[in-house]
């Protein structure tokens, strides 16, 4: 790691925390709860990765390193993190290139269509499957009962016998 880069935690297995790499010991990244507000702060290395390993993320073109740390400092203290338009992806991102994006929103964005598809299909299909596999199912194994009873049953009409008829000997 060195001064300027842009650097990323995983915090659980479906998302990382961002920032740059100030050079000396600290990280310039969005810091805060929902409840207090996340803001732009500089900290520690050690409170940035929280246990974690910090890895590097590499770019084939990004600005020099004097300017990726001036546009990480100018937003020192800013607030205005969303998740989907602001976060420190965005904000890591931003300061390396000079173009905002985010890896992590771009994945969820191409998925969850998907997900919410397959959700609302269950949801929609769902009881109506469900109520229709619970009838049809029924109405086979009763099939079964009512067809074993109507070839063992033989009801005999007035005049008629129950007996086999006996063999044509013609």
């Amino acid at each position: 790691m060195a001064r300027g880069d842009h650097i990323f935690v995983r915090r659980t297995r479906y998302y990382t925390h961002h920032g740059i790499d100030g050079g000396d010991g600290t990280v310039i990244h969005y810091t805060g709860t929902a409840a207090t507000g996340r803001r732009v702060e500089r900290s520690s290395l050690e409170s940035f990765a929280d246990d974690g390993d910090v890895y590097v993320r590499t770019y084939r073109c990004r600005l020099p390193t004097e300017e990726i740390i001036s546009r990480a400092e100018s937003r020192l203290g800013m607030s205005g993190y969303h998740l989907l338009r602001n976060n420190c992806e965005h904000f890591a991102t931003w300061a390396s290139t000079g173009s905002a994006a985010s890896r992590q929103v771009r994945s969820w964005a191409v998925a969850a269509p998907g997900a919410v598809a397959s959700v609302t299909m269950a949801q929609a299909a769902g009881v109506h499957m469900i109520v229709l596999g619970t009838v049809s199912m029924s109405a086979y194994a009763l099939r079964g009962v009512w067809h074993r009873r109507s070839r063992s049953r033989t009801v005999a009409l007035p005049g008629t016998s129950t007996e086999p008829a006996p063999p044509d000997l013609a």
